[in-house]
Parts: C-alpha cells; structure tokens; sequence
C-alpha cells in the first residue's frame, strides 16, 4: 500500500507543473476574452472551413510521415510512418512531457525491429529540426510587428541552443565508430551496464546518421520545410477568417510562436497552453482575444480528434495494446 501511494504521489508531482502552467494560461485567455464576442465568433466557424483545417492538417501529417521516414533512411514504410506519427500525437494527448515520443518510438522500435533508442534519436532529429524553422521563423517575422521585442531574446536563445545542440549530435554521429570502438575497450566491471546499457547507446547513436550523410540531411531538412509551408496555410487559413487582406507570413508567425510555445511543460494535449500561444500570437496581429481563443478552440479540437483517429487506429493496426505502450511509458517513469 506504501509503495502504491508513494508512486502516485511521484506521478502526482510529476504532472503538477505541467496542470499548473495550462491552470494559468487557461485562466488567462478566459480573463482577456469576452464570452459575448466569444460565443458570437464561434457561430462564424462554417462548415467549410472545418472541412479545409481538416485537409491541411491531414496533409501536414503525411508530409512529416515522410520527412520522419527520411530522418530514418527510409528503413519504416511510409504508411508505418505516417501512423507512428499520429501514435505519438495520440499519446502526447494522453500524457504531459512529451511523453508521446517515447510512444512513438517504442512502438515503431518494436513493430520494426530498429529499437526504441534508435528510433528516439531520429525523433529528437526531427524536434531540433522544428525547434530551428519555429525560432527562425519568428526571428524573420518579429521585425514586423509592433510589441513584440520581448519575443527576440526567447526565439534567439532558442535557436542558438538547438544549433548548438545538432553541432553536438554531429559530432558523436560523425565520430560514432570512434565512441563504440572506446567503449568497447574499456573493461567495464558491471554486467548490466556491459549487456544492457552499452548497446542501447550504440543504437542511440547509430540513429544519428541522418546528421553525417549530406543527401539524407538535406532531404530531411526539405521534409521538415515543407511541413512547416503547410502549418503556414493551415493557421493562415484561421488568419483569414479574422481579418480580411492579412498577408500570408501571419501564418507562419502564428505557427513559429505556437511551436516555441507548446514548448513549455504543461498538461497534456497542451490544454490552455496551446490557445494562449494562439491568442497571444493573434493578439499581437491585431486580432481580438474573445475570436482568436474561439477559433483556436476550434483548430485544437480538430487535430485531436484526427490523431486520435490514426493513432489508435495506428496502434490497433500494429498489434500494440494500449493498456501495455501506457504501462511501459508508467515504467519508463513518464506517466
């Protein structure tokens, strides 16, 4: 009974500051909206612009599918990619920290054979990747809006330390041989580290390869590019629907600051952080708070719903339990 308690009260702990950042930032929106103009706004969302958010984020799906599956050197199919992608979306909205990730690739370790580690390092590629476009694009955009100086030092401070970071990665990636051939000297006197622990950092590293073969950089790169061209449409798409005339890089600001803002820990599915992310970055344009927390209600519950979809679907598909991924993700102190 001692120790079932103890672990609910470190899962408690673990969860607290995620729920209380999206307390916060679900207190915040709710305070700077009118739930007049917000009620009023919501009966604008037609049928039609459902239908095109829909299209662009199921696009935006298949076209980071494929940009993972380069990161991977083609090793998954793309139809194994696009639903390995959706499983760590479903799961990210089930869990706080992130935790879809350490999802997505026990499941596609385990559905491919490549390992768990394996497949995590190429994920973090991919997040790097993201975290470069959102702070570059931000940085790019900034310039043109008024008020938003305080943006520049957290979009710079991002960029710089992720660039740092894939500097880092190159070089235990484009020295990987060099890491295994001394680890495998060393006389190591643990059993579990030499069985258990040492092979799974050579996987870990021997997932990197993306970063030290040119092509596969490069497209990789591309892939990622061109997820962010269709974010850019899809939260234009929003844009639009608020104010008429507004140029097409609103689109791509609003999706570089909500990257860098779901960045924060919170709660799962990022409740409330997500929409202040949403609204601020609206707000900043111009658009009134009550419109954009109505539409970026709107635009989250739709991309839920579609990762929920092929996510599970993806899982079942997969021959994975749902019960036992969350009962692994429990053990890897994550849930």
């Amino acid at each position: 009974m001692t120790v079932t308690h103890s672990s609910k009260m470190k899962t408690l702990l673990r969860w607290l500051p995620g729920v209380m950042i999206s307390a916060i930032a679900i207190y915040a929106v709710i305070h700077f909206s009118r739930m007049q103009d917000f009620h009023a706004a919501l009966k604008t969302v037609t049928l039609k612009y459902i239908v095109i958010i829909t299209m662009l984020s199921l696009l935006s799906l298949v076209v980071r599918a494929i940009a993972w599956r380069t990161i991977l050197g083609d090793q998954i199919s793309l139809l194994n990619s696009f639903f390995g992608v959706n499983e760590g979306y479903f799961l990210n909205n089930l869990f706080p920290l992130r935790a879809g990730e350490i999802g997505r690739a026990l499941s596609v370790g385990r559905s491919s054979g490549l390992g768990m580690l394996h497949v995590l390092s190429t994920i973090l590629i991919e997040r790097a990747f993201d975290i470069v476009f959102a702070a570059g694009i931000a940085l790019i955009t900034l310039p043109f809006i008024v008020g938003s100086e305080w943006i520049k030092p957290i979009a710079f401070s991002a960029f710089v330390i992720v660039i740092l970071g894939l500097v880092f990665l190159f070089l235990v990636a484009n020295n990987r041989r060099k890491i295994q051939g001394w680890i495998d000297k060393k006389d190591f006197k643990s059993r579990f580290l030499v069985e258990r622990v040492l092979p799974q950092i050579n996987k870990l590293i021997d997932g990197m390869t993306a970063l030290v073969k040119p092509s596969r950089f490069l497209l990789s790169f591309f892939w990622i590019g061109m997820t962010w061209v269709v974010w850019m449409f899809f939260y234009y798409s929003t844009v639009a629907q608020l104010a008429n005339g507004a140029p097409l890089w609103w689109g791509a600001f609003v999706s570089s600051l909500l990257a860098l803002g779901v960045a924060i820990p919170s709660a799962p599915a990022a409740v409330g952080v997500y929409e202040a992310a949403i609204v601020g970055s609206l707000a900043l344009l111009g658009i009134s708070s009550s419109s954009a927390l109505a539409f970026a209600i709107v635009m989250h519950l739709d991309q839920i719903v579609i990762t929920a979809i092929f996510g599970m679907w993806g899982l079942i598909r997969d021959g994975q339990s749902l019960s036992s991924l969350l009962a692994t993700l429990s053990d890897q102190k994550l849930a």
